[in-house]
């Protein structure tokens, strides 16, 4: 009988895919996978290092696997956390029989080939095999690493530079899925091919999504950083016939945005909503921002409240600044204490779920088309696989298919729908 393996994915959707090329590796070496992780011989945690929150859910999923698999197994932790902190974690967490940093997984207790010079693993995730889609969706990581010097940000350290991929190997990843949704993923989406100037180079974005949105119903991106939003690429989105727009905004401060390393203020960001809305109104916009960073001032939290308000974007993340280790904003002043970061939050929660509520309400009478990816659960162009909230809808409509339906409720985030 073959050997069992399980996998447990931590963080973000570009966890997801390095799991699933984690997966195809571990079949095609004559292991199944199983959802017991009781009952597998290989456990295997892909772990988060973004903040301090999910290194802490991070730690305690190791835990709870190590205190339940059965006698024998192997525990190998894996992702950000063990590639951020390789022998340190490995020495704080005996339960792990191995941690594998990126480009190690595959190998799985083989000595992997040594990264190169510029610290890029030599056995990169990136261009792996993955198994067959068991979504009607699917995400597609186009690039790894990121150039940006973001000050909150340690992901560079870790992940290394951008490196695009060649397009005919995401293509043929497209094509191999043969789902209806194709989700465009990286950590700075647009950035792709700039990396690559003799081949690619920067707009390369644009002819991709083209080129996926030729095989696909569906292709949506996340992760778009705003200064990169070019008039092409709104277009090119909007064609794709999912008009959702994922902005990393981060804050709306002009001030505090210098402090982040980063480009914009709220005037220009309201500016391209606006813009965008304009080309097509049933656009869905969303964004993620970080409360407290070090010399937020309470006219900055008011800055932003006030474009929350004034945005009224579909979707919306808060996140409590977490001090990195060897990042820029460790070393500023301006500490926020952690009960006015908090109070912050709060603020911005409310008021976005009193936004993203009245949106959702706004959506009864219409009719949509959704995606049905379980039985009873879809998601129209508004909504993200996994992220967002879903389209509840009659258990009867084919899984797999697109459908016309009526909103007929709102439930919080999710909507209630009807056959036609």
């Amino acid at each position: 009988m073959a050997k069992r393996f399980y996998v447990e994915t931590l963080g973000c959707p570009k966890n997801q895919v390095d799991s699933e090329k984690l997966v195809g590796t571990l079949l095609a070496e004559g292991m199944a996978a199983t959802d017991d992780p009781t009952r597998a011989d290989l456990v295997v945690v892909n772990t988060c290092a973004f903040i301090e929150e999910a290194r802490r859910e991070s730690i305690d999923t190791i835990l709870a696997l190590d205190e339940s698999k059965k006698r024998g197994a192997r525990l190998v932790v894996t992702g950000c956390m063990a590639e951020r902190y390789g022998q340190e974690l490995a020495d704080a967490l005996p339960e792990a029989d191995q941690v594998a940093g990126f480009g190690v997984p595959v190998a799985l207790g083989r000595k992997p080939p040594a990264p190169d010079t510029q610290g890029v693993p030599a056995l990169d995730l990136l261009n792996l095999p993955r198994p067959k889609a068991t979504h009607p969706w699917a995400y597609v990581k186009i690039a790894e690493g990121c150039d940006r010097t973001c000050g909150f940000c340690a992901i560079p350290s870790f992940r290394g530079p951008q490196r695009s991929r060649d397009v005919d190997a995401i293509l043929a990843e497209v094509d191999q899925l043969a789902v209806q949704e194709i989700v465009l993923i990286a950590q700075d989406l647009a950035s792709y091919g700039k990396d690559r100037p003799g081949e690619l180079g920067a707009g390369a974005i644009v002819p991709l999504v083209r080129a996926v949105s030729a095989r696909v119903p569906w292709t949506r991106l996340l992760y778009l950083y705003p200064s990169d939003l070019s008039d092409e690429l709104i277009d090119a989105i909007c064609a794709t016939k999912v008009p959702y727009f994922d902005l990393s905004l981060q804050h709306v401060s002009k001030p505090l945005l210098r402090r982040m390393r980063r480009w914009g203020d709220g005037e220009r960001f309201l500016a391209r909503i606006a813009d965008i809305r304009r080309r097509e109104p049933t656009a869905a916009f969303r964004s993620n921002f970080i409360v407290g960073y070090p010399g937020e001032t309470e006219e900055d939290h008011d800055q932003l409240l006030a474009f929350v308000e004034q945005a009224q974007l579909d979707w919306c993340g808060f996140f409590a600044y977490s001090a990195e280790e060897g990042t820029y904003a460790a070393e500023l002043d301006g500490a926020v204490p952690a009960a006015l970061m908090h109070e912050r939050l709060g603020e911005l929660r409310e008021l976005q779920d009193g936004i993203t509520a009245q949106r959702r309400d706004a959506l009864i009478g219409s009719t949509i088309t959704v995606l049905v990816d379980s039985p009873g659960e879809a998601r129209g162009t508004r909504e993200a696989p996994e992220i967002d909230g879903i389209v509840e809808v009659p258990s009867g409509l084919a899984v797999g298919q697109f459908h016309d339906v009526r909103v007929v409720d709102a439930r919080g985030t999710d909507l209630l729908a009807d056959s036609l």
